[in-house]
């Protein structure tokens, strides 16, 4: 069982969080996808609660996403709270 978002998922969220047209590799387009990830994970471990290989990479995501905010709070702290408010995190 992967836990991998569809390309069609996928697509939605960088749409969704582009900046602007073609943008895939934005801070914003990254949290967006790492949210995704996140989310569907999580709904995973609530029926499993054993799978601590998948809950690793759960924290690792959580980790990285964190890591993403943290630089665009650096950078530009407008995106990193329209970014927030976007994934509707804090």
């Amino acid at each position: 069982m992967h836990h991998m978002l569809s390309t069609k998922n996928k697509q939605t969220i960088i749409t969704k969080a582009q900046t602007k047209t073609g943008d895939t590799g934005s801070p914003e387009v990254q949290i967006a996808l790492l949210s995704g990830r996140i989310n569907s994970l999580s709904s995973h471990l609530k029926n499993h609660t054993k799978d601590k290989h998948s809950r690793r990479g759960l924290l690792q995501m959580v980790a990285d996403r964190r890591k993403h905010l943290k630089y665009l709070e650096k950078k530009s702290p407008e995106r990193a709270s329209a970014a927030l408010k976007k994934i509707k995190l804090k």
